[in-house]
């Protein structure tokens, strides 16, 4: 194992002069909004530009190589430059980028997601978990004849008004007058008709699930929701949680939307059988498409008949000038071909020990701190708490300041999470980076934790 390159800020940078991607980064804000394409990956003072990608790592402008643990936000199940993938591309690129003609490649690629689950019958591809998610909800609108959606609280399905209310509510503004989550706008300008339309869900208490869409059950379209949310906490939802929506969507006929953007990596069959979830449809990105720009809403025949033009204009268009192009196809193919049975395994049990020995870890050094996740996935919290949903995961402002510095000290040993230090696994990965990022982070939160919190910029 080659070992990481060290230092976010580089000897360069300390003794006052610009580093590579400082100097990046100053030429982009000048011609970019706030610097930066994405706001996710963002953080002060800058980070690392990258340039190119081996497996599990990633090497910066700078020369530095870091573990990657983020994968593109948790897109890149196979690493960077992962070979299948970029034969796959390259013998696709040699025959055309795209063409306002199908091709077989979507044909193959929605035959293997049927094949890995039933539930997902039939696919209409799109170029983003976003689009996925919008269409699925436009599709749900049709299907039931009503408006109003129903999400969970701090919950993230992409950029969509409705879908982005509640996605980011403080302690300050998270109840309404009935005690119950506050439909809350995540964007200035989002309209007051939005808000009126969208109920918001407690990812955490089954009573209360059950007593507002007990109330609100006959109006509602749908229910979306993604039983192991990154931003409700990265914490499987609960059973009943689970049962409790799964209950009112056939009482009162809801479409429920499964959106496994993120959480699909969780079993061979995606995340919705391990929670006992039968959704009508199922919104699908990132790993399905091989590190390639992609989105899918799948369901059965009869659901996804909303999206069918073959005998006029149908119920809900849904289609794009890249939707199905033969490239994504391609990568798509290739990365789930390599996402056995026997791989979701591997990265499933790296997860559990990799959980197990943090927590030891934090036990062993008295730290009050905790890792979230099931699966190829994990978040960092910090204090005693359990952490069980949004408002339990949602850190106080001293705990803010610590995770960024984390975040900072993790990438100085050569290491990088999400800012908010969740982070994925990819099939790259050995035992000894899954030991190398346990042990450092055990190390770089024992020593901010057992320090003041830190006024991190």
């Amino acid at each position: 194992m080659t070992a990481p390159g060290k230092g976010h800020n580089s000897n360069t940078e300390a003794a006052g002069t610009v580093s590579l991607s400082e100097a990046a980064y100053r030429r982009e804000a000048k011609v970019v909004p706030g610097g930066s394409m994405r706001a996710a990956s963002w953080f002060k003072p800058h980070p690392p530009y990258a340039a190119k990608g081996e497996g599990c790592w990633v090497v910066d402008i700078d020369g530095r190589r870091i573990l990657d643990c983020a994968n593109n936000f948790f897109s890149l199940i196979h690493g960077h430059a992962f070979p299948p993938v970029l034969d796959a591309v390259r013998d696709a690129m040699s025959k055309g980028t795209a063409f306002g003609m199908p091709t077989e490649s979507e044909i193959r690629l929605a035959e293997v997601l049927a094949a890995r689950n039933p539930r997902l019958e039939q696919t209409r591809f799109c170029n983003s978990g976003t689009e996925a998610v919008l269409a699925a909800v436009k599709g749900a609108r049709a299907l039931s004849g009503r408006e109003k959606i129903a999400k969970f609280e701090g919950c993230y399905h992409g950029a969509y008004d409705w879908i982005e209310v509640s996605l980011d509510p403080t302690p300050a503004n998270w109840d309404n007058e009935n005690g119950d989550p506050a439909s809350v706008r995540y964007n200035v300008g989002t309209p007051d008709s939005v808000l009126q339309e969208t109920v918001v869900l407690p990812y955490d208490d089954a009573q209360r699930c059950a007593d507002i869409l007990r109330r609100e059950g006959p109006t509602l379209a749908a229910v979306i929701l993604d039983p192991h949310a990154s931003r409700a906490g990265t914490v499987p939802m609960s059973k009943e949680v689970a049962a409790v929506v799964q209950e009112a969507c056939r009482r009162y006929g809801i479409i429920l939307i499964a959106d496994e953007v993120i959480s699909f990596r969780l079993s061979y069959e995606g995340a919705s059988p391990l929670f006992g979830l039968e959704p009508d449809l199922v919104t699908t990105a990132k790993i399905i498409g091989g590190g390639l720009p992609i989105g899918a809403v799948s369901g059965s025949a009869e659901r996804m008949s909303v999206f069918n033009h073959a005998s006029g204009k149908p119920q809900v268009s849904m289609g794009g000038t890249f939707s199905g192009n033969p490239l994504s196809m391609a990568a798509g193919l290739a990365s789930l071909e390599h996402y056995s049975r026997p791989a979701v395994e591997r990265l499933n049990g790296f997860g559990d020990s990799f959980r197990a020995s943090v927590r030891a870890g934090f036990a062993a050094k008295g730290v009050e701190a905790t890792i979230s996740g099931i699966g190829s996935l994990f978040r960092l919290h910090l204090g005693p708490e359990e952490v069980t949903g949004y408002r339990t995961a949602y850190p106080s402002k001293e705990n803010a300041a610590r995770l960024r510095q984390i975040h900072l000290g993790m990438l100085a040993e050569g290491i990088l999470l999400t800012p908010n230090c969740s982070g994925a696994f990819s099939t790259p990965m050995t035992a000894a980076e899954i030991g190398l990022l346990a042990d450092t982070l055990v190390e770089i939160v024992a020593k901010e934790v057992s320090g003041p919190a830190s006024a991190a910029a």
